[in-house]
């Protein structure tokens, strides 16, 4: 069996407001949860109780998927903000 390799480059990732899309696809998975419990009745007498129960697990990965997205948006401006420096420094003289 041979070897798979690309034939070509991978695409850059794109990159665009991740913060704000985990945010809202956050808000989205707590409010269909909420939208649910009122009729937690309903849902577990023909077994789909869970359904509720995905919209909340939904909503407390978001938080994590929050937290960690701020932390990678933080570290990236960081590390650019350093490449400025660094750049514009003087030559032999490190910040």
């Amino acid at each position: 069996m041979e070897k798979w390799t690309p034939k070509h480059e991978a695409p850059e990732p794109l990159e665009g407001p991740v913060v704000a899309t985990v945010t809202g696809g956050t808000i989205l998975w707590f409010v269909l949860f909420l939208v649910q419990v009122p009729f937690y009745g309903w849902f577990d007498d023909r077994g789909h109780a869970w359904w509720i129960w995905v919209c909340l697990a939904g909503a407390g990965l978001g938080l994590i998927g929050i937290w960690y997205v701020r932390g990678r948006d933080a570290a990236l401006k960081r590390a650019a903000a350093q490449a400025a420096a660094e750049e514009s420094a003087p030559d032999g003289v490190r910040h």
